[in-house]
This record gives structure tokens, C-alpha cells and sequence, in this order.
């Protein structure tokens, strides 16, 4: 009996170990099965995510308290600050986006090239030194305190807006990029839209999480270093590997001539001029949207101002008119004469940049690539989390309701508050998928940043260059300015008669006029009180 026991385990025993060893063998061939270059671009991706995970535990450690963990203790150096506020500022719109912009539009997409290096320019040329100045004269941390102390607030009223309309506007730029996320892993990894898009929401959430806004700024550092050198370099090597025979302007002519038509592509002239205006105008986003600005709080000196220009507006001059290329390059290298050129590069050319960087890079370097599309989506995020992370938590809930809050305990719910808001973002992302499918990624981006540089643009200028601004004029410019864009987009564009006209010009130039208009003439009827001007005057002076 014992004997047969033993005999049957031993059975049992060989059987099992047969199907253990085959079960590995399985496994063996399905590894083997996996295609080599999607493992060298994940085993990129993990390098890359390593290197933001080690700045945030890095960036932790400088984490003292409120101001370190929105401005950085006010201490950043300008290449940090410059880098980061062009990272910031481009977002996953440029490499995604203005590439199929460049190859929808042709030679009409360098307007947006123009108009990026003119707001770039001005705001660091002309805004940032007196912004620094006054904003560290009132001690401010956040754009509703800098608001709150310029006009000498009696009440909260105007911290609310300012906070909430931030919040707003916010919230749907992240769920843009978190969008473009899941369309870059789609396009560049064959990885489903959703879990790409949850992905990069978990990413960017952990370092932000860890180290706050010195880990936005390091990591918008290493991040905008990889846009500027990828970006710059990719149309030079897809230049020189085509067979470009007779030249671009010829290549592009073959295809439809109109793609060389600098000043538009429509036989209407006011449709080019609208269109033109529409391009270019999305520059004015750079003179006070609150995501840039708050960078100007953040930098140690004015000293670090005047360096900083000129590395941000060689950063704008090279990436931008690079990603307009690498677009045009595509048109011609993929699309012939008659073809639908978004049937072949995507809805209005998304997927430019995954079949350049396939078809002509290796790919290590392609791996390199979806890195680098990543960088300029989550150095994007990155910021615009923390900024509705502070009008949150210090705009309504300190300064409101718990003025003698601990800064430790606020940055605890700052954490909090960042985790909600991207979750948000998420589900918004999500939800525009499915309504959507057939969204286009440039204007979806740059209706959010049309919202948040219309409410607070006009406000910024206004209060930098015009002491008669008041409290009640700043309150309706940023009111206005939210209204027109949801005005603008959803009512105007669907006019009969002139709504082609708006589409063209999009939503942030007339948005913005009119914000500057109703600021001016609230003004005008509800001076400003004489103890602000009085401090005003005084801050100049000094």
C-alpha cells in the first residue's frame, strides 16, 4: 500500500512538473514573440519615467514649506525658469499638433511661428522684470494673491473669481493633454488610447506628487532639453535622407499649390487675413497666462530676467518653426497630388511626428521620441496641476476659511487637491474621446489655452501698464474674457454668415479685446481706490 502511494506521488509529481516545464517553455516563446523594438521603446520609456522619478525624490527634499512647494522658494536660476516656462508653454500642441498644422497649412503655419516668438519676446522683454518687482514687493506666491494685494482687497471677491476661473480653464487644458497622451501612445507605441492616456496621468501625478514645483521646473528642465534638441534636429536628418529633388517650394506645389501661399490658402482675402490674425494671435496667450507668469515669481533675481530672454525666445524661434517643417516635410514625403491628407497623416495630420520618426529614425531614436512627445505633454501638466493645486488650497481654503492653517498641513491637501483635479481631467479626457473621436487635437488644445490667457492676459498687461485699473475692472475683464471664449466657440463659429470667419480667427483675439475693452471701461466708471494707487506709486518709485 505504501509502495503504491509513493508510486501515484511520483506521478502526480512527474506530471506536474512536465506541465510546469512546458508552461515555461510557453512563456519562453511568447517573450521571444514580442517585437524586439517594442521592448527597446518601453525599456526607453522606463529609463525616461526613472529619471522624472529621481528629480521628484530629489526635488522633495527643498520642499519646506507653501512658497518652495508653488514658487520654489523663489530661487530658481534662469535656465531652469526659461526652460520651464517654454516647456510649459508649448505642451504636447507642438509636437503633436503644429507638426500636422505645418503639413495641413504649408508655408501659411510659420504665422504661428511669428506670433509665439513676438508674445514670448514682449512678456520677457517688457512684463517680467515689473511682474517680478511687484510681485514679490506684495509677497504673493499665486496670480489671485498678486491680484488680491495689487487692488488692496477689502473682500474675497475678486481671489474667487481669479481662483475659480483658473480652476476652470485649468482643469480643461490638462484633460487636453491627457488626451494627447493617449493619442501619442496609440500612434507611437500601438498601446490602447485609455491606458495610454492612464499612463501619463500616473506619471506625471507621482513626481508632482513627491517634490512639488521645483520638481515641475527640474524635470520641465530635462524635459524641455529633449523637445529642444529632438525637435531641432529630426527635419535636418528627414531633410537630408529624402529625396527632396527640386526643393520644398516645388515639392509642395506639386501636391497643391496653395501650400505655398504664404498669406493663406484661400481665394477669399479676408478668410487669409482671419486666418492669418488666428495663427498669429496665439502668441498674446504669453503675456499673462498665469502657468508662465508664475515662473517670473518663482526666478531668484531680475538680474536672472535679462539672461533667461534669450534662451526662452531661441527656444520658441527653433522649436516652433522646426515642428512647422518636420509637418511640411511630411506633406510632401507622404501625400501626393489629389490625395486626402488626413485619410494618410491623420485627422488634421496627428500622426505627422510617429510616421516621420518611423520611417526615417532608428528606433532607439524613435523610443528617444515618444519620450520627448511626452515631455512637452507632462511639463505641461505638471505645471497647470499645481497651479489649480494653489488657487485651491491657498486661494479659497487658507486665505478664505483657515487663514492660521500650518503651511505643512496645507501642502498636505495641496498633494490632496492635485490628485482630484488630474482625476478630473482624466475622466474629461475620457469622456471627450468617445463624444469625439473626430476632435482635432491642435484647437482642442488651444481652446483651453485660449480660455485661460483671455480671463487673465488682458488683467496682467493691465495691471502692469495702467495704475487707473480697478478692482471692479479686473473682476469684469476676467468675467468677460471667460464668456467671450465660450461665446466665441460655441455661438459665433456656428453663425451662417460669418461664422467661417471666426472659425479661422479662433477664440483667444477677440476674447481678449474684449476683456481689455470691458476692463478699461469698468475702469473708467469705478476708479481704482487712492491707497492702491498710493502703494502703486510707491513700488515704481523704489
Amino acid at each position: 500500500m505504501l509502495l503504491y502511494v509513493l508510486s501515484f506521488l511520483s506521478n502526480r509529481w512527474r506530471f506536474d512538473l512536465d506541465e510546469f516545464k512546458a508552461h515555461i517553455h510557453q512563456q519562453q516563446i511568447t517573450f521571444l514573440m514580442i517585437d524586439p523594438d517594442f521592448l527597446i521603446k518601453v525599456t526607453v520609456l522606463a529609463l525616461y519615467v526613472g529619471i522624472l522619478f529621481f528629480i521628484g525624490i530629489l526635488a522633495s527634499r527643498r520642499i519646506k514649506g507653501m512658497s518652495d512647494y508653488y514658487v520654489g522658494g523663489k530661487k530658481m536660476g534662469f535656465w531652469a525658469v526659461a526652460f520651464s516656462a517654454r516647456a510649459t508653454g508649448e505642451s504636447g500642441w507642438l509636437l503633436i499638433g503644429l507638426t500636422g498644422m505645418g503639413a495641413m497649412a504649408g508655408y501659411s503655419g510659420y504665422w504661428v511661428v511669428v506670433g509665439e516668438l513676438l508674445g514670448v519676446f514682449v512678456s520677457w522683454q517688457f512684463m517680467a522684470k515689473r511682474f517680478k518687482r511687484r510681485s514679490d514687493k506684495y509677497g504673493a506666491i499665486t496670480i489671485p494673491d498678486y491680484l488680491h494685494s495689487h487692488f488692496k482687497s477689502t473682500t474675497h471677491t475678486l481671489r474667487i473669481i481669479a481662483a475659480s476661473v483658473l480652476v476652470i480653464f485649468i482643469v480643461i487644458y490638462v484633460a487636453s493633454q491627457i488626451d494627447v497622451t493617449g493619442v501619442a501612445f496609440h500612434s507611437m507605441l500601438g498601446i490602447d488610447y485609455r491606458l495610454g492616456a492612464l499612463i501619463g496621468f500616473l506619471i506625471v501625478i507621482t513626481y508632482i506628487f513627491i517634490g512639488g514645483f521645483v520638481a515641475a521646473v527640474w524635470s520641465d528642465l530635462f524635459q524641455g532639453l529633449l523637445m529642444f534638441f529632438g525637435l531641432v534636429l529630426l527635419p535636418i536628418v528627414v531633410w537630408f535622407s529624402m529625396d527632396h529633388g527640386a526643393g520644398i517650394t516645388e515639392g509642395l506645389r506639386a501636391i497643391d499649390p496653395t501650400l505655398t501661399q504664404v498669406m493663406g490658402r484661400s481665394d477669399d482675402k479676408w478668410m487669409n487675413l482671419f486666418t492669418i490674425l488666428g495663427f498669429s494671435m496665439i502668441g498674446l496667450g504669453f503675456l499673462g497666462s498665469p502657468q508662465v507668469y508664475v515662473r517670473f515669481m518663482s526666478i531668484k533675481s531680475e538680474k536672472e530676467i535679462d539672461k533667461g530672454k534669450w534662451v526662452a525666445v531661441l527656444f520658441t524661434l527653433l522649436t516652433d518653426a522646426a515642428a512647422v517643417t518636420i509637418g511640411i516635410l511630411a506633406r510632401i514625403y507622404f501625400t501626393k497630388q489629389g490625395q486626402d491628407p488626413e485619410a494618410i497623416l491623420g485627422n488634421n495630420g496627428q500622426d505627422v511626428l510617429s510616421m516621420v520618426t518611423e520611417s526615417f529614425l532608428p528606433t532607439l531614436l524613435v523610443a528617444i521620441f515618444i519620450a520627448i512627445v511626452l515631455s512637452a505633454i507632462m511639463s505641461t501638466i505638471d505645471s497647470l496641476l499645481i497651479l489649480a493645486s494653489s488657487a485651491i488650497t491657498r486661494d479659497f481654503y487658507q486665505k478664505i476659511f483657515r487663514p492660521h492653517l500650518k503651511d505643512k498641513d496645507l501642502t498636505k491637501i495641496s498633494r490632496i487637491a492635485t490628485i482630484i483635479m488630474a482625476f478630473t481631467a482624466l475622466i474629461i479626457a475620457m469622456i471627450m474621446n468617445y463624444v469625439s473621436p473626430d476632435r482635432q487635437i491642435f484647437w482642442v488644445i488651444i481652446f483651453g489655452w485660449s480660455g485661460i490667457a483671455a480671463t487673465f492676459c488682458p488683467v496682467i498687461i493691465l495691471t502692469l501698464f495702467w495704475n487707473g485699473y480697478s478692482e471692479k475692472g479686473a473682476m469684469a475683464s476676467m468675467i468677460s474674457g471667460f464668456v467671450s471664449v465660450i461665446l466665441f466657440n460655441f455661438v459665433f463659429k456656428e453663425l451662417s454668415s460669418v461664422g467661417e470667419y471666426f472659425v479661422a480667427l479662433d477664440v483667444l483675439a477677440p476674447s481678449f479685446v474684449v476683456a481689455m475693452i470691458v476692463g478699461v471701461i469698468v475702469s473708467k466708471i469705478y476708479p481704482p481706490r487712492e491707497e492702491a494707487l498710493k502703494m502703486i506709486r510707491e513700488i515704481d518709485e523704489g
